[in-house]
């Protein structure tokens, strides 16, 4: 009898164009259309009959099996439902494939004879000509619609999102539903996320039904993209299981950048980079002389050479308010290889979005590591924890790089080596900033955002350029059972032996080092090899990075040349920055880590500080008071989250989960929380004008405390004055005036202010509740140049809370970043699963390894403290901390700038009148000084006993200990620092501001 024909099977096979080799049909002995031996009823017995039959059958599937060319044919895979995604692990579990039509798609060109051609036209000439025959691959988290089973070019992808909540009592809005046809021969069905609606047609009601059914189960598993999740986050949390969950910290810019360019340069498929600014010419590692291959065009040229694909997604920006010449770096990045692909995102007059930028800062390396924070890959932003005001002669920030946005911005970022700063004259501003790298799931959480942003924009900007791809996001790794080969191991030896040898990558194949179907029949999967798994060669849920980022067989750390100079002048710095083991032992059940809240494992010890807790040091181990630039790589409970809406990733909600984030950690802190931010503008309840609650959680949990009379404190390092170009008096500066407006009325000023209502609740003692601070520099410009400071620009988004739990991001606390609709931004949510004992209000505490590491660091740098003082700051709470040595340590610094600069802002000085008369009397003085008085003089003069004395600069700056100066809540305080209506800026929307 023939087999079974399907109602679609031969007439539409004719639109498909066959790109699968199939020279060697002549030999397979076994006809196109299967034909099974006849067996005759009156031959035998019943029994007989069937146990010949199936025989029969199972001589005819063992020789079909047998036939590799028959297994992979196109009658096959559409009979089975398979494709070249339908086992590749990064995309999902397979759930339904099949062709469909769709009539949205460009026209796709088919090469086929003339005898094709007249049977296409004879058996479809009830399709309208535009709907085309399209192979559609479901997955968790997507529905794919490809060209042909073998033909892994996208068409087109909807993302599956969280789905909106009906009106009614009926939950969530449906993925797929069935549409009512006018023709009767027609069946069709419409796929809606994301903003978007496609329809797609079958052939039968059957299959249509089959197709709603499937998508819509699809969205239905609670830990999938159509559900929100805590804080109404698009991603789950992680980490909840040995899942390879682990987090990195890294401070200021010379640890982020070394270690972003150690990872891309071992990119093995595909780099995502999306910043607010992004400047090709940027060296990741300094001194810049030595290090030429490290400029960030080099870095991706060499990477792209080696077949890797780099996707950039830059802001574009509204070039009459910013000078960040978005248009220059896509040029530079689009002349650096074909493999290098930039989108600007977005178009203003055609979107209408001119107030609202794309603030994320994110590098994803092969979908196993990411990168996010606060630092842009830009000018400006290099810096180390010693925050040097000076470059002279050049050695570290060339040309350009050499930046105060305060004192000038470039008008051309073309000559990026001329200066646009006399470095005799101007210090630099330095640059404070926390970034995080991202292992595991949650890394892929961050790709898929990245993906969403991606094809949003190219749908937007770009939906009929060939060059610029669709993308399809990664899902939770599995490991299938031809996950590994010996053939595979020994190719991967062979390529670690000839670093020469071209990298021959694309993105269907990203994973093809442990995941590749090139060498794997596609419905003959190979059974496993146990010793490849036992080598330890493929860990991290298959994927291999030993050879990538983690080498320690190889390598004793990621680039030891560039870290040497680093090392040998405070080892501690370079804590943890190996994983050693970490790769060959994730997922197995014997190592896990050593302590959790309320459990601990002493067996497992030895593992824990062989894998976890050692680096490049000799035998000894890095422990929690080991401080410097760094952090360790701790397994961590980590869920990402992100502000964004439709405008900006064209998601069917507005998701503000960061600011849920900061309002149920702070809520929930039991003794403490600690913020860095560039900006703090929030609301309390009731303020119809600040949007964001950041402000009411801090004073809820502040009256709560009071309440209970417990200690809690909360501690906010912010920048002294907004980092943008103008003096507090200049004309062109009401942008710098009404930030600070809006951050004063947050702080101190008015009835909306949290000072002023905790002070109508508890007094003066709300400075033991909350309290406030910047960073300060100071140096001279080069040999016998004069003595400057400047403010140390804190650009860092983060909160620490109890030592437990950290939140680190792009994000700034302000109504543009956390609201959604906005600024799109991402953070990741951190809480510590390593354990390590601690003291808190003076009773010992099991604080958490990355949140402890991370703040005691941040701390040493501020305060000055040298490795062996570390210890007397493990309790952030206790009077001997917070006031003896933290505010103690502020207020004297404080006084010794005010000394020797009386630079700005500083509490003196109330009014723009005042600033007047202080400018021109240093101008009078010392003839040059900066735009915020940064310049000391010869012998200043100072009050001491009531009477006029003068002291020597260089000897009262030596008692300045570390960064830390307090915030000057008396600053302009008799100013209104709104603009004025004969300013540009009083005709723009206040949101901008705020």
């Amino acid at each position: 009898m023939p087999a079974v024909v399907h109602d679609d099977d031969e007439a539409d096979d004719v639109h498909v164009p066959s790109q699968h080799d199939e020279h060697s049909a002549k030999n397979r002995n076994v006809p196109s259309s299967a034909v099974l031996p006849v067996i005759r009823p009156a031959l035998g017995r019943q029994q007989s009959i069937s146990d010949r039959a199936k025989a029969a059958m199972q001589e005819y599937l063992n020789h079909f099996l047998g036939n590799l060319d028959i297994v992979n044919s196109r009658e096959v895979c559409k009979f089975l439902e398979v494709s070249l995604l339908s086992f590749l692990p990064e995309y999902g579990p397979k759930l339904k494939e099949d062709y469909v039509t769709a009539r949205h798609l460009p026209k796709i060109e088919i090469e086929m004879d003339s005898k094709e051609r007249y049977c296409s036209s004879c058996c479809f000439s009830f399709c309208s000509s535009s709907w085309q025959k399209v192979w559609a691959v479901l997955k968790p988290g997507f529905l794919a619609l490809l060209q042909d089973p073998f033909d892994p070019k996208l068409l087109d992808i909807i993302i599956f999102d969280v789905s909106p909540y009906t009106d009614r009592d009926e939950g969530q809005t449906t993925l797929a539903k069935e549409i009512k046809e006018r023709n009767p021969l027609h069946f069709g069905f419409e796929v809606s996320s994301g903003g978007r609606t496609i329809k797609l047609r079958t052939r039968s009601s059957a299959k249509v039904k089959d197709w709603v059914t499937a998508i819509n189960a699809a969205r239905r598993p609670p830990e999938g993209w159509c559900h929100p999740h805590r804080f109404g986050s698009f991603a789950p949390p992680r980490g909840l299981t040995e899942d390879g969950s682990v987090v990195q910290w890294f401070i200021d810019g010379h640890a982020a950048f070394d270690a972003i360019a150690s990872s891309i340069e071992e990119a093995k498929s595909e780099i995502f980079i999306t910043d607010w600014w992004l400047c090709p010419e940027l060296y990741l590692r300094r001194p810049f002389h030595f290090h030429g291959s490290s400029r960030l065009d080099s870095l991706l040229e060499s990477r792209a050479k080696q077949g890797v694909q780099i996707y950039i997604l830059l802001y574009k920006e509204v070039s009459l308010a910013l000078k960040i010449n978005s248009m220059y770096s896509k040029r530079r990045l689009l002349n650096i290889h074909e493999n290098v692909k930039v989108l600007r995102y977005p178009d203003h007059f055609s979107t209408g979005i001119y107030l609202w930028s794309h603030h994320e800062k994110i590098v994803v390396v092969d979908n196993q590591v990411c990168y996010v924070g606060g630092l842009d890959l830009c000018f400006g932003r290099y810096d180390s924890p010693e925050h040097k005001v000076a470059d002279f002669p050049p050695s570290t920030w060339p040309g350009k790089d050499y930046y105060n946005p305060r004192e000038s911005e470039p008008n051309s970022w073309e000559d990026t080596m001329k200066d646009e700063l006399d470095r005799t004259k101007y210090p630099r501003m330095p640059w404070h900033d926390v970034q995080c790298a991202l292992y595991g799931p949650a890394c892929r959480d961050v790709a898929r955002h990245f993906v969403q942003r991606w094809n949003y924009a190219k749908r937007n900007k770009a939906p009929n350029e060939q060059a610029i791809p669709l993308l399809m996001p990664h899902h939770h790794m599995v490991i299938p059972h031809y996950m590994a080969t010996s053939k595979e191991t020994n190719g991967e030896t062979e390529n670690k032996q000839d670093p020469d040898k071209d990298i021959k990558f694309n993105r269907l194949n990203s994973l093809t080092t442990p995941a590749s179907c090139q060498d794997i029949p596609l419905l003959l999967p190979h059974e496993p090899d146990h010793h490849v798994f036992a080598s330890g060669d493929f860990g991290m849920n298959g994927m291999n990075i030993t050879n990538g980022l983690s080498d320690h067989a190889n390598k004793t750390n990621w680039n030891q040349q560039a870290l040497s100079n680093r090392k040998a002048k405070q080892d501690f710095s370079l804590q943890d920055l190996q994983m050693k083991g970490f790769v060959d032992n994730v997922g197995s059940p014997e190592v896990s880590v050593s302590k959790h809240y309320g459990t601990s494992n002493p067996n497992m010890q030895h593992i824990d500080k062989e894998w976890w807790e050692t680096q490049d040091r000799g035998d000894q181990v890095a422990s929690a008071l080991d401080v410097g630039e760094v952090g360790p790589r701790a397994a961590c409970r980590c869920q990402v989250v992100r502000s964004v809406g439709p405008w900006s990733a064209g998601t069917t909600e507005i998701e503000g989960s960061i600011h849920n984030a900061y309002f149920s950690l702070i809520e929930k802190a039991e003794h403490f929380v600690y913020i860095e931010n560039q900006f703090f503008i929030s609301g309390l309840s009731g303020d119809d004008t600040i949007k964001n609650r950041v402000l009411e959680a801090l004073y809820r949990r502040i009256l709560r405390a009071e309440k209970e009379k417990k200690r809690f404190r909360v501690i906010i390092v912010i920048p002294l004055l907004p980092g943008f170009q103008g003096g507090i008096d200049d004309g062109g500066a009401a942008s710098v005036r009404a930030i600070m407006h809006w951050q004063y009325r947050t702080i101190c000023r008015g009835p909306n202010s949290i000072l002023k209502n905790l002070y109508d609740v508890v007094g003066s003692k709300a400075h033991d509740y909350i309290s406030f601070y910047g960073l300060r520099a100071h140096g001279r410009l080069g040999d016998g140049g004069p003595l400057v400071t400047n403010q140390i620009y804190v650009h860092s988004k983060l909160m620490i809370i109890d030592d437990r739990m950290a939140l680190i991001g792009s994000a700034n606390i302000n109504d543009r970043s956390l609201l959604g609709s906005r600024d799109s931004e991402i953070g990741i949510v951190i809480e510590d699963k390593e354990v390590v004992s601690s003291i808190m209000d003076g009773r010992p505490w099991e604080a958490g390894k990355f949140s402890l590491s991370l703040r005691l660091s941040l701390w040493a740098e501020h305060l000055g403290l040298l490795p062996g003082e570390v210890s007397c700051i493990m309790d952030p709470v206790d009077d001997s901390v917070y006031k003896s040595i933290w505010m103690a340590t502020a207020k004297e610094n404080t006084m010794i700038y005010q000394q020797v600069f009386s630079c700005v802002p500083n509490d003196h000085i109330h009014s723009r009148y005042q600033f007047r008369q202080s400018f021109a009397h240093r101008k009078e003085k010392i003839g040059h000084t900066t735009i915020d008085l940064g310049v000391a003089l010869e012998n200043p003069e100072t009050q001491q006993d009531g009477d006029l004395a003068c002291v020597n600069p260089v000897e009262r700056l030596q008692a300045v200990r570390g960064h830390i100066v307090c915030f000057p809540l008396e600053f302009m305080c008799q100013e209104d620092l709104r603009p004025f209506f004969s300013e540009s800026e009083y005709y723009t929307s206040p949101q901008v501001f705020h």
